[in-house]
């Protein structure tokens, strides 16, 4: 173990040039473009308002208050995103009489694609389409699929991303855990 050495005195005179000369850099990296979130998608946040086009309409996530919504975001070109088809329908059956709404923004740029995609794999929950991509950057998605469960005051519980085994066990529990363990 290395003894700690006191600060000499030049060292405590320039600390605070140093710190301002942080903020500084951290402002001055968050102003050029990096990448550092606008929505705060932390867990008790609000999840961010969107309006998309659905099969039937307008989806809105205001008009869930009240039900948990599981919102996943997926593309036909996304393999997990095949595999999560099933559980989700499952999970809907399962859980919508306790206030699950499963909600399954497309992003493929063509509506053909997410057409071939539902032919294979149909869905019972609701599916909307955002080909301008405009919710993943709102949901600051990373990858395929991802998703975000939202409690029933429309705040941010969970962000999940990617599809498999493991993820199936974990997110399902966290809607029991929100459906308060029912």
């Amino acid at each position: 173990m290395i003894p700690a050495r006191p600060l000499s005195l030049h060292h405590k005179a320039t600390a605070p040039a140093w710190l301002a000369m942080s903020a500084t850099a951290v402002l001055a990296i968050a102003l050029s473009g990096w990448h550092l979130s606008a929505h705060a998608l932390d867990a008790g946040k609000p999840a961010p308002e969107f309006s998309v086009q659905g099969g039937n309409g307008h989806i809105q996530l205001a008009d869930y208050k009240g039900k948990l919504v599981y919102l996943d975001f997926w593309a036909s070109w996304c393999g997990p995103c095949k595999q999560s088809f099933p559980w989700m329908i499952t999970l809907q059956s399962k859980y919508a009489a306790q206030g699950l709404q499963v909600l399954a923004i497309n992003l493929d740029s063509k509506a053909e694609d997410a057409a071939v995609f539902l032919k294979s794999v149909p869905a019972s929950f609701q599916i909307g389409y955002d080909p301008k991509g405009v919710m993943p950057r709102l949901y600051d998605v990373k990858g395929m699929p991802s998703s975000v469960l939202i409690d029933r005051d429309g705040k941010i519980l969970s962000l999940h991303a990617g599809f498999n085994e493991g993820s199936k066990a974990k997110i399902e529990q966290a809607i029991v855990a929100a459906l308060g363990g029912k």
